[in-house]
């Protein structure tokens, strides 16, 4: 992903809105910059005036002075700390819900980038990066010039030896900068890589144990930990080298000056104090350096954070905000769609086409990796169309916002997947507690009321993360529920009654008869002729193509008839006979 952040408004915005804060802090550092020249003032008036005059007055008066400078220097620094913070807060708070809302359309977009594709970890190591003592090197960087001529007004031999010194660790960070971004940016891939394995793993637990995965899953995990370390052991030699030898050319330096000027002192050039000012100035001078270097890795894994989130914005969070539309409640047309998964160009459904109007009931058969669920997630917006068009009233989908258009829309994939919280929560979409009426109804147009209120606390229990407090028939009747919720005019099922019971298949047939009543339009994938019940078209599909569509009764008729029967061979078993309608 290459794109730059200009061209995300969102997170320009919110850098923006940020700028009156770094401004002051930026006030502040000058300040505290200046500051930092007491402690070189006061010896420089030690040595020159109080040890020549034997003043005591003068020494405590030099002495107050100096304290009183550096508590206004404390003061400063501490309050330039608290506003980072709230800045680092201020850029979270302002981002924080467009990124989670892209977190969450990434799989639907970037395919298998997704698990690479952090953004909310991007954006909480922007926020500590801010309220940290990064922004503070940044702002001190520019007055390493300033501190350098004061040396030199010292004296010029010891502004020279200090900008040599100056240039020469400045080089060594560069240097580091060059040797560090290749390990850093691996690294990071193998931790995303690392972190994906991991939560598969933690996803799929019952699978890993019931077939004996662990061990093998450890191994490869172990593997990708491996380069992840050598990634990182190579990222520290390189930072902790340039460290040191930072370190031991600082000092290097501060005792040469201090050299120098006892020289220029013996020759008269210079007076005591000298010697002791211009080592403290160049070790101020050299400071943000140091610190560079020393929290190097995060500028590294700040910067990178920063480009992945802005690249992220741009590719999938500036969207102009549609015009509400008035609620569809006449037709539901597929002109001519296709569609690929996220992140891929080779279709899994091809030119498909087909027109209902309110009060229709239709199913999707068709065998296994025909293009049925593929047809299910573009129907309801969740996979994008590579070509034709999915529209509500005349109005593709992608003329509605996305919230707007979930209200008309009542969807159940194959995975059930329900959130930690109540039933009601559930139910209602996380509505809150402001329509309980709508939540009885959808749990009664799902035939799920009474199954509810035989649990704990009825339709306050809470479920667990992803419904582990029900089982798979209750969670599915749940599911339903969710989608019947409001009165959608659109409900799509995938594969509604795979874990139904016969009671659970009278509920469901009951629930597509109550929806088609209303008005509504009901699209079954069925692979059970169950599901079938109060469904009038059928939908034939056959390698990402239409193979047939018509009625139910043409359909099952002439295409989903029985194969006649074959009489064994004596040397064969006999075949397992088909199942009449099955889809």
């Amino acid at each position: 992903m290459k794109t730059s952040g200009a061209g995300s408004p969102e997170l320009r915005s919110a850098i923006l809105a940020c700028m009156p804060g770094l401004l002051g802090v930026a006030l502040f550092s000058a300040v505290i910059n200046i500051l930092a020249l007491t402690g070189s003032v006061y010896m420089l008036q030690i040595y020159d005036r109080v040890l020549p005059s034997q003043s005591v007055p003068t020494l405590v008066g030099f002495t107050i002075g100096m304290l009183g400078l550096y508590a206004v220097y404390g003061l400063l620094d501490f309050v330039r700390l608290r506003v980072l913070v709230r800045i680092g807060s201020l850029l979270y708070r302002n981002l924080q819900e467009k990124v989670f809302s892209i977190s969450l359309s990434l799989p639907l977009k970037a395919g298998r980038d997704a698990g690479r594709l952090q953004p909310l970890h991007d954006l909480d190591r922007l926020r500590g990066f801010l309220s940290g003592t990064g922004p503070t090197v940044i702002f001190d960087a520019p007055w390493i010039p300033f501190y350098l001529v004061i040396i030199y007004l010292l004296h010029p031999l010891l502004g020279l030896l200090a900008t040599v010194g100056a240039i020469a660790v400045v080089l060594l960070t560069a240097v580091a900068e060059v040797f560090s971004r290749g390990p850093a940016a691996r690294a990071s891939e193998d931790l995303s890589s690392q972190r994906a394995l991991a939560d598969s793993a933690r996803r799929n637990a019952e699978v890993v144990h019931a077939m004996g995965l662990s061990g093998r899953l450890a191994r490869r995990w172990s593997d990708v930990s491996r380069a992840y370390l050598g990634q990182q052991e190579r990222l520290s030699d390189v930072v902790g080298g340039a460290s040191s030898f930072s370190k031991a050319l600082r000092m290097g330096l501060q005792s040469g000056v201090l050299g120098l000027g006892a020289y220029l002192v013996i020759g008269g050039e210079a007076s005591p104090g000298v010697i002791i000012a211009s080592s403290i100035l160049l070790g101020r001078a050299l400071a943000p350096v140091d610190a560079a270097i020393a929290n190097w890795r995060g500028f590294l894994s700040t910067r990178r954070s920063y480009s992945e989130l802005a690249a992220v914005m741009a590719a999938f969070g500036s969207q102009d905000d549609p015009m509400e539309l008035p609620r569809p409640q006449a037709r539901f047309a597929v002109e001519q769609l296709t569609v690929a998964p996220p992140g891929l160009t080779r279709p899994t459904v091809v030119n498909v086409s087909f027109h209902l109007s309110r009060g229709a009931g239709m199913a999707v058969v068709g065998p296994s990796g025909s293009g049925k669920t593929t047809l299910a997630r573009s129907l309801v917006g969740v996979w994008k169309p590579l070509h034709g068009s999915v529209r509500l009233d005349g109005a593709s989908l992608d003329q509605w916002n996305s919230e707007h258009l979930g209200a008309h829309i009542g969807y159940m994939p194959q995975d059930v997947e329900l959130f930690d919280g109540t039933v009601a929560d559930n139910i209602s979409r996380f509505r809150g507690k402001t329509d309980p009426k709508g939540v009885l109804a959808a749990a009664r147009a799902a035939g799920v009321e009474k199954m509810i209120m035989q649990l704990p606390q009825g339709f306050q229990t809470r479920i667990g993360e992803g419904g582990a407090a029900l089982s798979a028939g209750q969670r599915q009747l749940v599911g339903l529920a969710r989608a019947l919720y409001g009165e959608p005019f659109l409900v799509v099922l995938d594969e509604p009654n795979s874990n139904l019971d016969v009671d659970g298949d009278a509920a469901l047939a009951g629930a597509i008869r109550a929806v088609r009543q209303r008005g509504g339009i009901v699209i079954v994938v069925a692979h059970r002729p169950s599901a079938l019940a109060n469904i009038d078209q059928v939908l034939v599909m056959s390698n990402g193509t239409v193979h047939a569509f018509g009625s139910r009764e043409e359909v099952l008729a002439n295409v989903l008839r029985p194969s006649p029967p074959v009489s064994p061979r004596p040397s064969s078993l006999a075949p397992i006979p088909g199942v009449a309608g099955h889809a």
